[in-house]
């Protein structure tokens, strides 16, 4: 079985701009995420998808840097922009991910793909109950199920975010169309931020890999964030996925 990873990046962002290209200890935060990415065992290959602005053509020449595919299409259709990427090599699963996210875990990646391949899932996630840190995101579908979502969804919220109509469809959330679970753990972390969405996001990161390095587990971030107040005061009352819920609130509006 082909896993995909791909990767969302892009320059444009509106509350940090150029954010992914953000420099800790000398290395951006595009390439400390797909640094820990290689790590991944089960991963057979690495997608940076970006836009087709001129801005980002800082981020294809990042990618061929780094010898990682690039693949560029619309801005806000994300949805088009992953199926794009790989609809000539049709991946039996694609591993999705954003490169806000900088510590993302690859042990925790290969759990999640793991366990998608052992139980033949068309989505699995550990999102769908969201216990793991954000910026622990991690999501893992079939091609097909990516090829349908591409086919059937009209929503903006739907293709700006990828994976809502597979997730809405599934089992999990009572829907017939995919089968799905959550990948679960006993604790709640929550309340932790580990992703770069504003500036005050950025410090902490910071902070947290001059403190420990680049190279530890997700739970070893989590718990110096949540026992060190210096640090999660920053950011600890930024809203989680407000990206969507905006989004979501416009698709009312444009009803």
């Amino acid at each position: 079985m082909k896993v995909v990873v791909i990767t969302q990046a892009r320059s444009g962002s509106t509350r940090l701009p150029n954010k992914v290209l953000k420099e800790i200890e000398g290395k951006t935060l595009l390439q400390i995420h797909i640094d820990r990415i290689r790590q991944a065992k089960l991963v057979d290959d690495i997608f940076i998808a970006t836009t087709t602005n001129k801005e980002d053509d800082q981020i294809e020449e990042l990618a061929n840097q780094l010898q990682v595919k690039c693949s560029r299409g619309s801005e806000d259709d994300v949805l088009d922009r992953f199926y794009q990427a790989v609809k000539k090599v049709k991946p039996d699963y694609i591993v999705r991910l954003t490169s806000d996210c900088p510590l993302i875990d690859p042990v925790l990646i290969d759990e999640v793909i793991r366990e998608a391949k052992d139980r033949k899932l068309d989505y699995y996630t550990n999102v769908l109950k969201e216990l793991y840190p954000d910026g622990q995101d991690i999501e893992v579908f079939t091609f097909n199920a990516l090829e349908k979502a591409w086919n059937e969804t009209t929503l903006k919220s739907d293709r700006e975010h990828v994976t809502p109509y597979i997730r809405n469809n599934s089992s999990y959330k009572k829907g017939k169309l995919f089968t799905s679970d959550n990948h679960f753990i006993d604790e709640n972390y929550n309340d932790v931020r580990l992703t770069v969405d504003e500036q005050k996001d950025f410090e902490v990161i910071e902070k947290m890999v001059s403190a420990l390095g680049l190279d530890m587990d997700w739970k070893t971030y989590a718990d110096y964030y949540m026992n060190n107040k210096e640090v999660n005061v920053l950011n600890k009352n930024i809203i989680r996925n407000e990206g969507y819920i905006k989004s979501l609130k416009e698709d009312k509006n444009e009803q």
